[in-house]
């Protein structure tokens, strides 16, 4: 009888602990799918700034292109050497 006792308490403990360990991954996996939900929300809106026409005016002007008919030009000799 006594070996019966003990052999369900193991089993109690030992489930209580496996349910613990379970929670705790739990609540690790849920921060984490909390912090890739913002960085999802942030590259959306990364996504949609992107493809904005005056955004593609501001990068392509930054990377030196010109518009058709606009003339580029290029300035050199201003570090005073």
């Amino acid at each position: 009888m006594l070996g019966v006792l003990g052999l369900v308490g193991w089993v109690g403990v030992h489930a209580a602990l496996n349910m613990l360990a379970t929670r705790s991954q739990a609540l690790q996996e849920e921060s984490l799918v909390q912090s890739l939900a913002g960085q999802n929300r942030a590259l959306e809106r990364e996504a949609r700034s992107l493809s904005q026409p005056a955004t593609i005016i501001r990068d392509a002007r930054a990377l030196g292109m010109v518009r058709v008919g606009e003339r580029g030009y290029v300035v050199t000799g201003l570090s005073g050497n």
